[in-house]
């Protein structure tokens, strides 16, 4: 008769001790090796910025050179001198910055807002509408990109920033992400916030906004960097050079001075640095948020 003393440890292959509730804790061998596939996986993504910030403290010659010279020779800081002399960089910048802030807060705004009435708010249909909403995302871009430009055309915003502001200032991905992270406020909050009297705005802005900071930031990082990298809503819609963001001034910059290497990446570190930046201030945030959107209870 075989007893649980005669039944094998499953831990016999060196991988570690059990743990609290059966679970194996990971040898010493095991976790070193998953931390040098991590570094050599952050390395690989990482190793093309490193290239081009590099890049932009060269000669122009020194580029593409083969081999790679990664260290330059002499650091060049006149590149980021010549490239705001030769380019509308501070205007380019201007319309991003002014796209990127505007579109976030009405996104976040929007998308709050309607999150709240289809997580909180009873009413018929509701879960109907909510589908019909969220499966919009689906529908590729390319589809209604005629029609929408026919209709901004008819209400004379092509060619003003205010088309691109018009066009992004809903999104169906922020309303179901913040959905999926008001299901997790309990709803005895809300309820009791009811039976004190406050209205289904006061419980929006009292309760519900300050307990999803988390998801507010995930919203806010994801919405910025998109409006950011835009490089088809600007180029369909802004065609004076005066309304350019940052891609398409690195655009009609890049063919204007196809032979300037140095100057190309040195505007190309301009336009990443801000999201870098904003990424690595909100990436608490950002994981948090992404983490328990979606969890219920």
């Amino acid at each position: 008769m075989t007893t649980l003393l005669d039944v094998p440890r499953l831990d016999r292959g060196g991988f570690g001790e059990p743990g609290a509730g059966g679970a194996r804790r990971v040898g010493p061998f095991w976790r070193a090796l998953g931390y040098l596939v991590l570094i050599a996986a952050a390395a690989g993504l990482l190793l093309p910025f490193f290239w081009m910030l590099l890049s932009s403290l060269k000669h122009n010659n020194e580029v593409y050179t083969v081999p790679i010279t990664w260290i330059p020779d002499t650091v060049v800081w006149q590149n980021y001198v010549d490239i705001w002399r030769k380019s509308d960089m501070t205007t380019w910048l201007g319309n991003t910055l002014f796209l990127s802030v505007t579109v976030t807060l009405l996104q976040v705004l929007t998308g709050s807002f309607a999150a709240y009435g289809f997580a909180k708010v009873r009413f018929r249909g509701r879960d109907a509408l909510f589908l019909a909403y969220v499966a919009t995302i689906a529908v590729p871009w390319q589809s209604y990109m005629v029609p929408q430009f026919v209709l901004m055309s008819k209400l004379e915003l092509s060619d003003t920033r205010w088309s691109i502001v018009a066009l992004q200032a809903f999104s169906a991905l922020g309303v179901f992400l913040m959905k999926q992270y008001y299901e997790t406020i309990p709803e005895e909050l809300s309820e009791a916030a009811r039976m004190d009297g406050m209205t289904e705005y006061g419980i929006y802005r009292r309760i519900m906004l300050p307990l999803s900071v988390p998801a507010l930031a995930s919203l806010t990082l994801l919405t910025f960097v998109n409006t950011w990298n835009d490089y088809l809503g600007p180029l369909i819609y802004l065609r004076s050079p005066d309304l350019r963001t940052i891609q398409l001034g690195l655009s009609t910059f890049i063919n204007q001075y196809n032979a300037e290497y140095a100057l190309i990446m040195t505007g190309s570190v301009l336009s990443v640095l801000p999201i870098a930046v904003i990424f690595l201030l909100g990436q608490r945030y950002f994981v948090e948020g992404l983490a328990t959107s979606g969890l219920k209870g």
